[in-house]
């Protein structure tokens, strides 16, 4: 059994027994009081609290520079002025757009509204845009979920007589835009006790301030609020649970035509809508407008009150989602195409003339997941280029693209996702730094995947009555996700294969009971498991509904080997060996015995073959197979001294470790390994 681990760590919490109790005294089901407390909650108290939907909305005046904000719109409302609202190509922004568009006319206000194209202008403010905008007379402009960095766009604003008002929800840098008002919960100087707002909540806030009903504007834009909050994957705490809450009320029974005719046509009922229906269903059919350069046909959506217009509309983003995954598609293919024969390279840095710049985050995103390394994707237009990137296993894009900042044209982003510009004659010379320091990294540390698990349970805990209380914690998303459990010592009974052979259906067995199981995008053979395997299972509990019979399931997130005694997945100070800079506690911990190395030695020769798989994976199987525990950098040192004296050679790459065994080399003097001895002299120092 090779396991296909998606997670090299699993970071199990542990609830407290105390802490269990008094909350299952206070009337939460027992599963449900796990989690909590497992999650830090001291006490019943605690849990209201967090878990509270109806906490009172902050004043929105709390937030710096809001009575300048809305002092202007009110005024440009008075004089009859032109104000136009600038917002962006996501659903955040086109939320945003909406919403206090439509609240403004509503007004009696002259209002327009303007989202830049995405191929065209790119995101945020920008020239073209202003400019075109004075032309058609407007005296306002008011951003909305962007702006914050628009130092220079304000001065051309300033330079042509238009007045700006900038409300966002980004990072603030040092310097802020020279605005009317600069409306940001990030700004230093802010007092406004919730930081994690989207830009529609900031957007709502406004509006909720030149209202001053501050209930009866969340009321009515509460499904807006929610969407864009939900999209952008804002934390589902404080403020943001009420909007979310409500909001999720609202969109079950939507009065805006453009809604209702979006969940009908992606098939999604009243009843079952949910945040994680918004991350999964709706938000990729509305962001397809803005990644298909269509926007105009989102933002109409939302404003539009014909309901024949809202079923067209709606129709025409879900072929547009569709026609967005088949160019997907083509992407993909084209660029998996690309791939060098062989061995993989350390990072991924692919370039094309005919890619659409929409979708090429997406498949760097999936490319990055399939392929275990950094993914960059370069769409080429002329001498120039404009890629996105996607980090893995912890590879952070933003500190590379800084380091590497003299081959490129710009860049921006955060460590996980990121984007740039670059010459075309950059490109080998940007591929070959990459490819560098992404080798460094991950000799030095592996890819660091992480699996937050709630806690772990017993079969009997997975009732359809325990489950089904688990519902105390919605709304689930960023800050409050959805439960994540493991089971461990589950034996595979029974695979089977559903959905057209894309998904695992599976029976698992502890004892006297037997559990099913879905695991999607999954096969035997890509998660290397058969019948008769013992493994741990990572999941999301869930109620299966069939013929009116409802079960518990298991939605897997990950499988790895069972074991009795501990595996660390830690590297323990390994990486220091090579630099030189181990201390004595780390050599100590590191060094190895003599039944840790024959533990491995004999593991790996009874095998009878090469060994290519997760070195955390690998060391799970040794513990179990050996009864004797093991960490992840005792295994790498083990490897390191059989390969000092010519037992085996092993390479890694990404996430996997490739380890043969030198033929006619059983015997040998380990004492002669420089490993050995670094970590002998290292100790006794």
């Amino acid at each position: 059994m090779c396991i296909a681990l998606k997670y090299g760590i699993w970071n199990v919490s542990n609830p407290q027994m105390q802490t269990v109790n008094e909350l299952v005294g206070a009337g939460y089901a027992p599963l449900t009081a796990m989690i909590l407390s497992a999650r830090g909650v001291a006490d019943a108290p605690a849990a209201k609290q967090q878990l509270s939907c109806d906490t009172p909305l902050p004043d929105p005046f709390l937030m710096t520079d809001m009575d300048l904000a809305a002092a202007r719109v009110g005024l440009a409302m008075a004089k009859g002025e032109k104000i136009a609202i600038f917002g962006d190509y996501d659903v955040d922004g086109i939320t945003s757009t909406c919403l206090l568009t439509d609240f403004l006319r509503r007004q009696g206000a002259d209002c327009i509204s303007y989202i830049p194209g995405r191929l065209e202008e790119g995101y945020g403010l920008n020239p073209i845009a202003i400019h075109q905008l004075h032309e058609e007379g407007v005296r306002l402009i008011v951003t909305v979920d962007c702006g914050i960095t628009a130092v220079e766009e304000a001065k051309l604003c300033q330079e042509l007589g238009i007045d700006l008002v900038i409300t966002d929800h980004h990072e603030c840098k040092e310097q802020l835009p020279d605005a009317i008002a600069v409306v940001d919960p990030h700004r230093p100087d802010g007092g406004y006790p919730h930081k994690t707002l989207s830009g529609v909540g900031v957007a709502f806030k406004l509006a909720a301030a030149l209202s001053g009903n501050q209930e009866a504007v969340l009321e009515e834009y509460a499904d807006m609020v929610c969407l864009g909050t939900v999209a952008d994957v804002m934390p589902l705490i404080g403020e943001n649970r009420v909007f979310v809450s409500w909001g999720l009320k609202s969109i079950r029974c939507t009065r805006r035509p453009g809604l209702a005719a979006l969940m009908k046509e992606c098939g999604c009922t009243a009843d079952t809508v949910t945040a994680t229906t918004i991350g999964y269903m709706l938000a990729p059919r509305i962001n397809a407008a803005g990644r298909m350069g269509q926007i105009d046909w989102a933002v109409e959506l939302f404003l539009t009150e014909d309901e024949e217009r809202a079923t067209y509309l709606a129709q025409a983003l879900c072929n547009l989602n569709r026609e967005r995954q088949q160019v997907e598609s083509r992407i993909y293919e084209e660029a998996v195409s690309m791939l060098p024969a062989g061995q993989m390279p350390e990072a991924i840095v692919l370039a094309d003339e005919s890619w659409h710049q929409g979708v090429v985050g997406i498949v760097a995103s999936r490319m990055a997941e399939e392929y275990c390394c950094p993914t960059f994707l370069i769409c080429l237009d002329g001498e120039h280029g404009k890629a996105s990137s996607r980090s893995f296993g912890g590879f952070n894009l933003f500190a590379s693209l800084t380091a590497l900042s003299d081959l490129l044209e710009s860049y921006g982003g955060h460590e996980l996702a990121a984007g740039f510009t670059i010459s075309r004659d950059k490109i080998p010379a940007f591929r070959q730094a990459v490819c560098v320091r992404a080798a460094e990294y991950y000799t030095d540390t592996g890819p660091r995947t992480v699996l937050d698990i709630d806690c772990a349970v017993t079969p009997e805990l997975l009732t359809v009555k325990g489950i089904a209380a688990l519902d105390a914690l919605e709304p689930c998303g960023n800050g409050c996700p959805k439960p994540v459990l493991m089971m461990e010592k589950m034996t595979v009974e029974r695979i089977s294969m559903v959905g057209s052979g894309r998904h695992m259906r599976l029976r698992l067995r502890s004892g006297h009971y037997g559990i099913n199981a879905i695991y999607f995008s999954a096969t035997p053979e890509s998660a290397s498991i058969e019948p008769g395997d013992l493994v741990d299972v990572a999941f999301h509990p869930q109620i299966n509904e069939f013929r009116g019979e409802r079960t518990p399931q298991m939605n897997v997130l990950d499988i790895r080997p069972s074991c009795n005694l501990p595996c660390c997945p830690e590297l323990c100070g390994y990486p220091h060996i090579r630099s030189g800079s181990i201390t004595a506690a780390e050599a100590a911990a590191l060094l190895p015995g003599r039944t840790a190395l024959s533990a491995v030695w004999r593991y790996l020769a009874g095998l009878e073959r090469t060994v290519q798989e997760d070195p955390v994976c690998l060391c799970r199987k040794i513990v179990r197979w050996s009864n004797h525990a093991l960490s992840l950098g005792q295994l790498f040192t083990c490897l390191d001294i059989f390969r000092d004296v010519g037992l085996l050679n092993y390479t890694r790459q990404h996430k996997n470790i490739t380890v043969e065994l030198t033929p006619g080399g059983e015997k040998a003097d380990l004492s002669r390994s420089q490993t050995m001895q670094t970590l002998l002299q290292a100790k006794e120092s």
